[in-house]
């Protein structure tokens, strides 16, 4: 039997509502969709239904200069937002794939390469908007930075991946354009090197606000795809901001504590089109492996661990990876402990396929026996779920789903994402 799913693609919160209202009547799954760049299946339709396209809702509500605050529709990217904000000398931090909205990225509690200095998606939400599945429009809280009134909502739609409401009005702290910033690279020996660094840089007190890890595989393809000619070594790219001398400061000082592990070709730029440069090639990481394999698919796969675990996470992985006859790269949020890999396969493969999983299975396993998670910020979905009563425990979904009962119990929200489908009270 096939399940049917209709698209409608919505204007406004009331005709959003109206149309929830409609489903949890007749019982009608609902999915929504924002700017489709999630990866762990947010977005299937298992049972049908109705899917709620939300990217024509993309307005600026109202932006308050001097509050350091902006309220914007859910169908707006990123990017879109951060265009707006600049004349006024404000941004927005959090920095995922291009294409993201900012509604996705509330429902999958995202990051990014920022999120070491500014935070992820909960530390960046003042307050939220959600139709609930009774259709009713919930404001989780006021414009104020900090409230002890009663329970804490936002941070509970966080995350929800549209199993608990449709989020159709967000309010984001924004952060002042740094006066000044230097981007830094450097290149290791190996992967545990450069991870060492990521570590004692974060150790010494350095506000970094970006430190990625580029494993020699990843910066292959960099070339190949951007017709660089990078070092192929595991790299470390780094970003200060603050004064002009402050943020070279923070350069030397990392330039020290690199040579003490083994780091060569040390470089900076101040120029802004170099530093655009290098952190388009650096947001672009995903398409670049294509070039290595134009024909292959990608299985993306992100965990998250104690910092202190992070060295021990990549080398481990790494030795793993490069044993496997698949093309792997490994890129890290290396600040914060996130880890992400993409191993690439033919999909016409069936083995090759089931190689991918295979090692994906592996550096989950292994984060979660250095006390981290499946997922650092690309969500559950349903790529992810069969982890979560290993790592969480069956009490934390019994609890997860007591949530989902009351706030949905007809179960149309997103069903059979984030919760496994085993739980029960």
């Amino acid at each position: 039997m096939l399940s049917l799913t209709m698209c409608f693609l919505f204007r406004s919160e009331m005709e959003v509502s109206d149309i929830v209202k409609s489903c949890n009547k007749h019982k009608i799954p609902i999915v929504p969709y924002g700017g489709s760049t999630s990866i762990e299946g947010h977005t299937l339709a298992p049972n049908g239904g109705v899917c709620i396209d939300m990217s024509s809702l993309k307005k600026v509500k109202s932006l308050h200069v001097k509050d350091m605050d902006v309220v914007v529709e859910p169908g707006i990217g990123w990017m879109e937002l951060n265009d707006y904000l600049e004349p006024y000398g404000l941004f927005f931090p959090l920095d995922p794939g291009p294409g993201a909205s900012i509604g996705g990225m509330c429902a999958t509690r995202c990051s990014g390469s920022l999120a070491v200095r500014y935070g992820t998606m909960r530390d960046n939400v003042i307050n939220l908007k959600v139709v609930l599945a009774n259709g009713d429009v919930v404001k989780t809280g006021s414009r104020a930075r900090k409230s002890a009134a009663g329970y804490d909502l936002t941070r509970l739609m966080i995350g929800s991946e549209g199993t608990l409401g449709v989020i159709t009005e967000i309010t984001l702290k924004l952060q002042k354009i740094p006066q000044y910033s230097v981007v830094a690279m450097c290149n290791f020996p190996t992967v545990k090197d450069a991870a060492d660094v990521a570590i004692a840089t974060m150790m010494s007190g350095i506000q970094v606000s970006r430190v990625e890890l580029l494993d020699e595989v990843q910066v292959r393809a960099v070339n190949i795809a951007n017709g660089k000619n990078f070092p192929e070594l595991p790299t470390l790219m780094f970003e200060f901001i603050g004064t002009e001398a402050y943020s070279r400061e923070q350069t030397h000082i990392v330039q020290k504590i690199a040579a003490e592990h083994n780091g060569t070709d040390f470089v900076f730029a101040e120029d802004a089109a170099a530093k655009r440069e290098l952190w388009k090639v650096r947001k672009e990481a995903l398409w670049a492996c294509f070039a290595m394999e134009p024909t292959f698919e990608a299985m993306i796969t992100d965990v998250c661990v104690p910092l202190s675990q992070l060295a021990e996470l990549i080398a481990v992985s790494k030795k793993e990876l490069d044993a496997s006859r698949l093309v792997c790269t490994v890129i890290a949020h290396a600040g914060d402990g996130n880890f992400h890999t993409v191993i690439l396969f033919d999909p016409n493969q069936e083995d090759q396929r089931l190689e991918a999983e295979k090692l994906n299975n592996f550096m989950v396993q292994t984060a979660l026996k250095m006390e981290g998670t499946c997922t650092g910020e690309h969500g559950v979905g349903t790529g992810k779920v069969k982890y979560l009563e290993q790592e969480l425990g069956i009490e934390n979904l019994r609890t997860m789903k007591k949530i989902k009962a009351a706030l949905d119990p007809n179960n149309i929200m997103n069903p059979g994402k984030l919760i496994p489908p085993h739980v029960c009270f």
